[in-house]
């Protein structure tokens, strides 16, 4: 398979410079204080800030084996039995992109929870300044726990008053191969969707806390993804992209995908400098429609 064999696909892309136009970047304390994570790199200035007003927003602890972990929920105000949307985070926490991407979640009417399934280590991912001190902890996360952990987060939606037959997931970077992941577990999920989450992974020295990878766990999908990719990222090439596609039609399962010419890894995280406006805006509006069209939203 193609890819580089000892980085995880994910974030040989991300480490990658990819062409961009210089804008105006938040200083590191003004990035740190609005809630960014400094390890993720420059922030942009006109990163998307989506208010919580008609929401009910905020964090929660959701009992798990090991604990209790932290997550960030909104859901509009009033609406009565929201479809419940897992988030899938990037390597860098629980920070203000994938909160806000929550809030956006919940304008178009779902009860949406991001989890911060690596909360075991006992350190806190967000306050981290240089992320290769993120891989050994984001890496080391097993399979087994991380499906278990989406599963409780959507349990604990349910008890909220959301609608877990209505049950979806989104999820970015590393949060991309997590939805590949939990639509191979979980047979609750209506559907799913990948920003430009990896598909194969390392080969050496192969990680024990992943036995199979999405590209493997492609005959075992239980529910629709769409896999949205960029053209220009350098960690998930677009020939491994239509492996995977091969591979899901090869085994009957219903997925869908859409390649953005000249977008690079992360062309959705609109406070970093990899952000494309055009192909994040479309993907977003690709999501919406997939969630529609199996009845999640």
């Amino acid at each position: 398979m193609s890819g580089n064999p000892s980085l995880p696909s994910d974030i040989a892309g991300m480490t990658k410079a990819a062409p961009l136009s210089r804008r105006c970047f938040m200083t590191a304390a003004a990035a740190a204080a609005a809630g960014y994570t400094i390890a993720a790199g420059e922030v942009r200035a006109e990163a998307i800030h989506t208010d919580a007003s008609g929401l009910d927003a905020g964090d929660a602890r959701i009992a798990v084996a090991g604990g209790e972990m932290p997550a960030y929920f909104a859901r509009p105000k009033g609406i009565a039995k929201p479809p419940v949307v897992l988030v899938g985070m990037e390597i860098f926490g629980l920070h203000e992109y994938i909160e806000d991407v929550v809030r956006r979640l919940a304008r178009l009417g779902a009860f949406a929870v991001a989890p911060d399934y690596y909360f075991r280590m006992g350190q806190d991912l967000t306050k981290f300044k240089d992320f290769k001190a993120i891989m050994p902890i984001v890496n080391a996360k097993p399979d087994a726990e991380l499906v278990s952990d989406l599963d409780a987060a959507a349990a604990w939606a349910g008890g909220q008053g959301g609608d877990t037959s209505r049950l979806g997931m989104v999820g970015f970077c590393r949060g991309g191969r997590s939805v590949w992941v939990y639509a191979a577990h979980s047979s609750a999920l209506k559907a799913g969707v990948a920003f430009y989450g990896s598909l194969v992974d390392p080969e050496s020295p192969p990680n024990p806390a992943w036995p199979k990878s999405p590209m493997e766990l492609a005959p075992e999908m239980k529910a629709p993804v769409l896999g949205l990719y960029g053209e220009a990222d350098q960690g998930i090439p677009v020939a491994q992209v239509e492996e995977m596609k091969a591979a899901l039609k090869a085994a009957g399962k219903t997925a869908g995908f859409k390649i953005y010419p000249n977008a690079p890894h992360a062309f959705h995280a609109d406070y970093r400098p990899s952000f494309r406006q055009e192909a994040a805006e479309d993907a977003w509006k690709q999501m919406e429609a997939w969630f529609k069209k199996f009845g999640v939203l």
